[in-house]
């Protein structure tokens, strides 16, 4: 990987000028041109000129390739060749994340928005040349094509008894104004105790249409064996989980309940009051659990009759994790699972803060929940044990030997 001679004088100006970023700049590019070479000949199966047994196809010209790193903007060449393609593996493209990301961002632009706010965007991102709009045009269809097959593929290939809904909301331009963005998702639990991510929509609000959509999308693409659903008591999305999920208990999140449940007690109360509900979550039972309810709101209900209407208004929603395995009581009586990925989306789309459109909004959501996915299923590790799983299907065959965790 020797430099050349031309190579030398102008990393030995670089010195003379003292410009210490010119001088990383030029070296990592070489670097990076000389590995890109290397690979290339590996892949052809011969060097420059070289004649050999093994050699696969010949050079036609090259391509060039800017690569934005924080020295600055590499001017890469990539070999093409006579026969088949040749992309160098330093090179592979971004993560989806951050593809969605870049692609937001540049549509954004094309857009109108304003392009000091989108400069500083791209800057955040180590970017100094910018980017056309063909080139944003290209990026949004590879991504979105990707994304598309994600988000309608087939649920068919288990069942999924556990199943958690829940929104987060973002800001987008609709019709001139700056608009709030339901987004949707859904996950579930695998009767073998893996997690997968089910499904994401944009919309509106959250009204009973909407929820059902969506609900009715699941079902369509192959959701099936869903035992119980757990989500908050957003009215229209329980209107939509009795109209869609038949015969799947409801799960009503006990941290929304407690939440709830401090807008209608003092503040200087609400350390006292969660401590006390949550007696309901640890007993040893289904009887126990749904006997502390009544013990629980009657307690309340000489100094606070509200929470104890509450309570019992919500008993069998509150309660209907007791019916399932006690090994999964403290995952299933809450949407806490679904808490990590929507504070992803919130963290990834606080760079963008206001997005052009629905699809913008879609395309950043899907791939941070793609990664997600793709993280539980690279890394296997159960959600929860096999052996309780078993359990969640009476009538379900017995695990061969070996199989249980």
């Amino acid at each position: 990987m020797a430099l050349s001679h031309d190579d030398l004088l102008r990393l030995l100006e670089s010195l003379r000028s003292n410009d210490g970023i010119e001088i990383v700049r030029a070296a990592a590019e070489r670097v990076l041109q000389e590995l890109i070479e290397a690979e290339a000949a590996e892949h052809i199966g011969a060097q420059w000129g070289e004649h050999t047994d093994t050699r696969t196809t010949y050079r036609n010209g090259q391509r060039d390739r800017t690569l934005t790193t924080q020295a600055g903007d590499l001017e890469l060449a990539i070999p093409k060749l006579r026969s088949g393609t040749f992309f160098p593996s330093l090179l592979e493209r971004r993560r989806r994340i951050d593809q969605a990301l870049y692609a937001v961002i540049m549509e954004a632009y094309v857009h109108g928005v304003s392009t000091r706010a989108v400069d500083d965007l791209v800057k955040a991102l180590g970017s100094d040349t910018g980017i056309g709009k063909s080139e944003v045009s290209r990026i949004c269809a590879d991504l979105d094509d990707e994304l598309t097959v994600f988000r309608k593929r087939p649920l068919d290939h288990i069942r999924f008894p556990y199943v958690y809904l829940d929104a987060t909301y973002l800001k987008a331009r609709i019709n001139h104004q700056i608009q709030s963005r339901a987004v949707v998702i859904a996950t579930g639990v695998t009767e073998d105790g893996g997690r997968e991510v089910l499904g994401v929509m944009v919309g509106d609000s959250e009204n009973e249409a909407f929820w059902t959509t969506f609900l009715r999308d699941l079902r369509e693409r192959g959701l099936s064996g869903v035992r119980l659903v757990i989500s908050d008591q957003h009215l229209g999305l329980v209107n939509a989980i009795g109209k869609v999920m038949i015969g799947a208990a409801h799960q009503r999140c006990r941290v929304h309940f407690v939440r709830n449940v401090f807008s209608v007690i003092p503040k200087h109360h609400a350390e006292m009051a969660a401590a006390t509900i949550r007696t309901i979550f640890a007993q040893p039972d289904a009887d126990a659990v749904r006997t502390q309810l009544d013990t629980v709101a009657d307690a309340f209900g000489r100094q606070f009759p509200k929470v104890k209407e509450m309570l019992l208004a919500a008993k069998e929603e509150l309660t209907a994790f007791a019916d399932f395995p006690h090994q999964h009581w403290k995952k299933i009586a809450s949407t806490n699972p679904l808490e990590r990925l929507n504070r992803e989306v919130k963290r990834r789309a606080d760079v963008v803060q206001v997005f052009p459109n629905d699809a913008a909004v879609e395309r950043l959501a899907t791939a941070v929940l793609v990664e997600m996915h793709d993280e539980w299923i690279a890394f296997p590790r159960r959600y929860l044990s096999n052996e309780s799983m078993d359990r969640v299907y009476p009538d379900s065959p017995t695990l061969l030997p070996g199989t249980e965790d």
